[in-house]
């Protein structure tokens, strides 16, 4: 840039020191990186989505056409050819090379299944999950780039929960285990802190721990429904339950001892949470449907609270907000399941108004106060 050579122009001339001339070249490079908004950012973000998803809707069109050969040089150039576009752009354009990258890793995934079609190699799909999350595990190792790490940690749990479910398919309401770990990892990731270093993978984490916490509290709540998994009348082998607990909790609780230390202590005391829940769903009859255990529900409106009260401690206004839509939707579905079916449909409905509108006013006073609570509490601490 010009400006640089007027800046050395100005240290040769002694107007400026070396000191403040590296201060101005810091400024300038911060202030470069402060100019690309979330609307820029936004837009790679789906014209990265969309290409990945227009070069495979291309290859799936034009894939009965092509010989082996041409198959599997496909793939391989769809791999490769992503990560050099993006190492040559990246100098100029650093947040195009990184949105390339992430293109290429999602490709590799899609090329490790094809690949496998290519050469009619043996049915094992948690098998390509395992070498997709090797792939994007190197790239970040290369990389050190956050959207790497990101997929890292979306991968390595799916190849886990696809081993465990070829594993235990025979055998009765095994995915109920499966489900308690990943609803801890969910619980681990929307907690991650967004104040420490690489504050972008955090915030990614956070993103995906918000979306996966309450599918997998209905996972949780319902796969331990024994009439749902009449068709697999084994019982799950002692050995094989300890190992699947293992693998469900002492990962999740490892990485929040070792990273987050004397803090960890509200992912421990979750992990008691979501194990007695998940014991819960499994207090009934086979015959018996979780909807019509209030135990559950009081349990799951019991972790709202928690939740809540964890927020209010750790100054997390999000915490306060999603905990008191969980109590929210906890009452509103105790009620249509248990409630509504006894009593006529017009006093159901009047019912239904005044829980929607008295109960709706009274939560949210609540989550105000406690959020100006938290406020308070951050602010002397």
């Amino acid at each position: 840039m010009s400006w640089e050579k007027d800046l050395q122009r100005w240290v040769d001339a002694g107007l400026l020191d070396t000191s403040a001339a590296a201060r101005i070249q810091q400024f300038e490079k911060d202030s470069g990186r402060r100019r690309l908004r979330w609307p820029a950012i936004l837009a790679v973000g789906f014209g990265a989505l969309l290409l990945c998803a227009g070069v495979l809707l291309f290859v799936s069109a034009h894939w009965d056409q092509m010989s082996p050969s041409q198959r599997f040089t496909l793939v391989l150039a769809m791999v490769a050819g992503f990560h050099m576009v993006a190492g040559l752009l990246g100098i100029k354009v650093p947040v195009m090379g990184v949105a390339l990258h992430v293109v290429g890793t999602i490709a590799l995934g899609a090329g490790i299944f094809l690949a496998g079609q290519i050469f009619n190699l043996q049915e094992h799909w948690p098998g390509g999950l395992m070498l997709w999350a090797l792939g994007a595990v190197l790239a970040w190792l290369i990389l050190r780039q956050w959207p790497q790490a990101l997929l890292a940690a979306l991968l390595i749990p799916a190849w886990l929960g696809g081993e465990w479910s070829l594993a235990t398919e025979r055998y009765l309401g095994a995915w109920n285990i499966a489900a308690q770990g990943f609803l801890l990892l969910a619980i681990l990731y929307f907690s991650a802190s967004q104040k420490e270093s690489n504050r972008a993978l955090r915030l990614g984490l956070v993103w995906v721990g918000c979306l996966a916490l309450l599918p997998f509290i209905q996972d949780v709540f319902w796969s331990g429904n024994l009439e749902y998994w009449r068709s697999r009348s084994s019982p799950l082998p002692v050995s094989l339950a300890v190992l699947g607990y293992a693998a469900a909790y002492v990962p999740a609780l490892a990485i929040a001892l070792i990273v987050r230390r004397r803090a960890s202590t509200p992912i421990f005391v979750s992990a008691g949470w979501v194990l007695i829940l998940g014991l819960l769903s499994r207090m009934q009859s086979p015959q018996q449907s979780p909807r019509n255990n209030l135990w559950l529900y009081l349990w799951v409106a019991a972790g709202a609270c928690a939740l809540c009260w964890w927020g209010v401690h750790d100054n997390r206004k999000l915490f306060i907000n999603y905990g008191t839509v969980i109590f929210a939707l906890n009452l509103v579905i105790f009620y249509y399941s248990d409630v509504l079916d006894k009593m006529g449909r017009s006093m159901g409905l009047i019912l239904l108004g005044v829980l929607f509108l008295a109960g709706g006013w009274v939560l949210n006073r609540l989550r105000s106060d406690l959020i100006t609570r938290a406020a308070t509490i951050g602010g002397s601490q």
